[in-house]
């Protein structure tokens, strides 16, 4: 069974979650409409390092995973705000 740790729940399997895809770097109100609309339709599927917003579906905790998506591998899980 694949596991993914939630920064609140802990070690839970992958079926409980959501990935809603990788961060946006900059705020909403601080980028062009034509910029979030490429953000919000065109995600990037090239391989490597991301940084994603996932969803604890059953507890609805939003958290961050720094995830490489050649190895699906997750290195680190974090809520927003904590330290890096």
């Amino acid at each position: 069974m694949k596991l993914l740790t939630c920064p609140v729940n802990g070690s839970r399997p992958v079926s409980e979650f959501v990935c809603w895809g990788e961060i946006r770097p900059e705020p909403p109100d601080m980028c062009t409409d034509d910029q979030w609309a490429d953000y919000v339709f065109n995600r990037n599927g090239a391989p490597g390092s991301k940084t994603e917003w996932w969803c604890h579906t059953p507890s609805n905790t939003w958290f961050l995973a720094q995830r490489d998506t050649e190895a699906d591998h997750v290195s680190r899980t974090w809520l927003p705000g904590d330290p890096a």
